[in-house]
C-alpha cells in the first residue's frame, strides 16, 4: 500500500490552518501531519516530522514564510514547499521561489486544485498559477540586465530543441501543452526536461526558469513559434 503524502499546514490565521487541514485529512492519499502557525513554528516541525509537502504561507510575524522556506529546504532537500498568498502580484514571488519553494498558488484556489497541486509537488514537480507566472516574469522586466546570455557555462551545451522547450516552460506551458506545440510525445518533453535540469543544475522547473532569465537565455516577450521536428 502506498504511503500517504505527509503536509505540514503553515499560517498564521487559526482558522485557515483549520480548513486546509480538514480538506487534506479529507483527501485520500493525504495526511495532515502538523500545523504551525509561523516561519520559526515551521522550521522545528519540518525537521521533527519530515513532511512530503509544506503548505506554507508567506506573510507571517516573526519568521516569516520566505524565510522559512529558505531554512526548511537548506536542512531537508526532501521536503517541498507549495507557497500561498492571498495576492496575485505579490511582491514576495521571487524571493519566495530564489528560498526553494517549490510552487506559488493563491488562497483563493479551488479546492480541489489545491490538493491536485499538493499531490504534484509531492511528485516533484514544480507548479505556478498562470497570474503568478506573469508576476515572475514582470519582476524580470523592471530589473536591469546583469548577467549576458551565456554567462552560464552550461548554456553553451543546449541543444536548440531544449532551449525551446525552456522558452515555452519559462511561458508558463505545461508539459501537454509542450508535446502539443512541439508535435513530441509527453514523454519526450520529460526527456528534454531531464536534460535542461541535468545540464543547468536546477532542482525543478521553476529553478530552471529563473536560471533562464537570470541568464537573459529567456526574455520576457512571447515564446517563438514552435517547429516541427
Amino acid at each position: 500500500m502506498t504511503e500517504p503524502v505527509r503536509v505540514l499546514v503553515v499560517d498564521d490565521q487559526a482558522l485557515l490552518r483549520g480548513s486546509f487541514r480538514m480538506l487534506i485529512d479529507a483527501e485520500p492519499g493525504l495526511t495532515a501531519v502538523g500545523e504551525a502557525a509561523d516561519g520559526a513554528a515551521a522550521i522545528e516541525l519540518a525537521a521533527e516530522q519530515r513532511p512530503d509537502v509544506v503548505l506554507m504561507d508567506v506573510r507571517m510575524p516573526g519568521t516569516d514564510g520566505i524565510e522559512a522556506t529558505r531554512v526548511i529546504c537548506a536542512r531537508n532537500p526532501g521536503v517541498r514547499v507549495l507557497m500561498l498568498t492571498m495576492f496575485d502580484l505579490d511582491a514576495h514571488v521571487f524571493a519566495a521561489l530564489r528560498a526553494g519553494a517549490a510552487g506559488f498558488l493563491l488562497k483563493d484556489i479551488p479546492p480541489a486544485e489545491l490538493l491536485h497541486a499538493i499531490r504534484v509537488v509531492a511528485a516533484g514537480e514544480s507548479l505556478l498559477s498562470p497570474s503568478v507566472t506573469r508576476r515572475l516574469i514582470s519582476e524580470f522586466c523592471r530589473r536591469p540586465a546583469t548577467d549576458p546570455p551565456g554567462s552560464l557555462p552550461a548554456l553553451d551545451g543546449l541543444t536548440a530543441r531544449e532551449r525551446q522547450v525552456l522558452e515555452l516552460v519559462g511561458a508558463g506551458r505545461a508539459n501537454a501543452e509542450i508535446a502539443q506545440d512541439l508535435h513530441v510525445t509527453p514523454a519526450t518533453v520529460k526527456t528534454h526536461l531531464g536534460h535542461l535540469l541535468d545540464k543547468l543544475g536546477a532542482r525543478d522547473r521553476v529553478h530552471l526558469v529563473i536560471i533562464g532569465y537570470e541568464t537573459g537565455l529567456l526574455t520576457p516577450r512571447r515564446p517563438s513559434r514552435p517547429t516541427s521536428p
